[in-house]
């Protein structure tokens, strides 16, 4: 079965407090840490709990927050998606386009020897 055959879309969201659960409309529920999306992390409860649901269940978007997150995206597993140069990695640790790069450097200059 291919996980985006249909388009995924939410059809209910909730929280606890180390994740935020997604229920899809084709019956899947997803639960994603939310070391995954910092801001989500670092809101309180009520501040999660506004959100909106948009194109059709395919976004999640929290205006007080300035978050936004592709249903999509949460079925392929990619966390916060922020262009900030930051990427948060599957345990929630974030890195910089720069310390990245560092450590392809690093790697190469390793392997040269």
């Amino acid at each position: 079965m291919d996980i985006l055959a249909n388009r995924p879309a939410a059809n209910r969201v909730w929280f606890d407090d180390a994740n935020l659960w997604v229920e899809l409309t084709d019956g899947r529920t997803l639960g994603v840490p939310l070391a995954y999306f910092p801001r989500l992390q670092r809101a309180t409860p009520r501040q999660r709990a506004r959100f909106e649901m948009s194109g059709g269940g395919t976004g999640l978007h929290w205006d007080s927050l300035d978050e936004d997150i592709s249903v999509r995206a949460l079925v392929l597993g990619r966390g916060d998606q922020t262009r900030t140069g930051r990427r948060t990695t599957r345990n929630g640790r974030t890195r910089t386009a720069s310390s990245r790069g560092v450590a392809r450097r690093a790697a190469r200059t390793s392997t040269a020897r």
